[in-house]
């Protein structure tokens, strides 16, 4: 087996979970709406706003917007639109500051991979701010190697396509082999990196995709990112805690 270099993770649904932090932003979004004057009732317009993101994606810059356009302007008579859609962004930002948290093992984890001579990582699907500003709320980035972190709106290739674990290797100097990539979706972090002989690890805690199953078997599946050191001293012999020896 050739000796293990780096080890990268998905950001979403992997190291915290996006879908409950999601659900809380956007409800406290639309009570702020409601508050400045829209005529709505709550689970109406979260409904509405459901409904933007799957047509738009959630990367879609105006969803606020949107959803005010689709609905009667008698909603929000004598009401500025740029108000309420203000009122909305600022409560989702608010949201972040307040509960954008990683999984309560996982910064205990980077701060044990990060003494180690491993490349630490990121291979993340979306928006290039958007992605490095979770990085930085999570309060990750100081545990990363600075020169491995991908974002596909960087570099010009999504998951699930092959090219961007190839590039990502390309970049490291690195064998597939050599990688271990820690991800929740079996077919955006599983499926294509086993196709190039990546060490796949699937986390299934906190993911939308935890009861799908793709078209291939992760090397190893977790529940904690704790289990994870307990697979790189096991199996890899990477010496992260004084107190415990790799297998002999």
């Amino acid at each position: 087996m050739p000796r293990l270099r780096a080890v990268l993770f998905d950001i979403d649904d992997t190291l915290f979970s996006t879908s409950e932090f999601a659900g809380h932003a956007r409800r406290n979004a639309m009570q702020a709406m409601i508050e400045h004057g829209l005529n709505m009732d709550l689970e109406e317009a979260i409904r509405e706003l459901d409904e933007v993101i799957a047509e738009f994606s959630s990367n879609y810059p105006s969803h606020f917007d949107k959803l005010l356009l689709r609905i009667p302007s008698s909603r929000y008579a004598g009401v500025n639109r740029a108000i309420l859609v203000a009122a909305a962004i600022k409560e989702y930002h608010d949201t972040k500051s307040r509960e954008l948290r990683p999984f309560p093992e996982v910064l205990g984890t980077f701060q044990l991979l990060s003494r180690t001579d491993l490349i630490i990582g990121i291979i993340s699907a979306g928006l290039e701010i958007k992605q490095a500003e979770k990085l930085v709320r999570l309060g990750l980035y100081p545990f990363l190697t600075p020169t491995a972190i991908f974002i596909s709106d960087q570099i010009g290739i999504s998951k699930p396509n092959v090219k961007i674990y190839q590039t990502v290797c390309a970049s490291l100097s690195i064998e597939p082999g050599e990688l271990m990539y820690v991800g929740d979706n079996p077919f955006h972090d599983i499926d294509p990196c086993n196709r190039l002989g990546i060490i796949t690890v699937r986390t299934r805690r906190g993911s939308r995709y935890s009861t799908v199953e793709g078209e291939t078997k992760p090397r190893y599946e977790i529940e904690s990112m704790n289990e994870l050191l307990d697979i790189l001293w096991e199996d890899f012999e990477i010496p992260l805690l004084p107190a415990r020896k790799p297998k002999s």
